[in-house]
């Protein structure tokens, strides 16, 4: 009888050393992931390479800008998100509550800033991306990945030269003129196709989008020259066009 009584405290015992021990593993391997402390020397090498993505971010984008109007301060806050998306990653890989904390804090945060350019959207998410696996310690993967993705992004928006596409608005006063038109511009554009046609009493208005074999006025006067046209415009445009 008081063997088998040794043997269950004994058992009990070796029960409660197990559950002890792994208990201590979760806790040891909590405290040497989510340290109090970071290091100096991470702190400012991080900090160093994103300033450095951010910047050759900012001279792409100036570089391959495209559009209508240039926003420097837009391009200034690439570099700063990089960086501070970077100082966040540290910070969050150093703490685990204080991790917690940020991802509760951050989870309010609302951006709403009009991105009109489906292009400063790549940026903009380049950018954060960038401070993300900097921050995280993965340097090489933060330089390589910049590198490709900038050599990708000036490749297809700086090296090709597509034809600049252009609007014609013409105003006819029938049906005549508008056959006599379509067949004007297919003999002096490259391409033509109706983006939007309204009538009414005696006005036709048609909008065309056209690519020009020869970017001359002799072109809009020769339109005009038409019997039955009012009026011809030519627009330029980026390709962005809502009927």
């Amino acid at each position: 009888m008081d063997m088998t009584n040794q043997a269950t405290v004994a058992a009990a015992a070796t029960e409660n050393s197990t559950s002890t021990n792994f208990t201590d593993i979760i806790k040891n391997s909590v405290l040497e992931n989510f340290g109090t402390d970071i290091a100096l020397s991470e702190i400012i090498i991080s900090l160093s390479l994103s300033f450095l993505i951010g910047l050759f971010i900012y001279f792409l984008y100036r570089r391959i800008f495209s559009g209508i109007l240039y926003s420097k301060s837009f391009n200034v806050a690439l570099i700063g998100m990089t960086m501070i998306t970077a100082t966040v990653i540290i910070a969050i890989n150093s703490n685990l509550v204080l991790s917690l904390g940020m991802v509760g804090a951050l989870s309010i945060i609302r951006f709403r800033t009009p991105i009109k350019d489906p292009t400063d959207l790549i940026f903009l998410f380049w950018a954060a991306v960038a401070g993300i696996v900097t921050g995280a310690g993965f340097y090489t993967l933060a330089l390589i990945g910049s590198l490709i993705i900038g050599l990708i992004l000036f490749f297809f928006i700086k090296g090709s030269t597509p034809e600049a596409p252009y609007l014609l608005v013409v105003h006819c006063g029938n049906d005549q003129a508008e056959q006599q038109l379509e067949q004007q511009l297919a003999k002096v554009v490259k391409k033509f196709n109706v983006k939007q046609k309204s009538v009414t009493a005696g006005n036709i208005e048609i909008t065309f989008e056209v690519r020009m074999k020869e970017q001359t006025g002799a072109f809009v006067n020769g339109i005009s020259a038409i019997p039955g046209v009012q009026s011809a415009v030519l627009i330029s445009y980026n390709g962005d066009y809502v009927s």
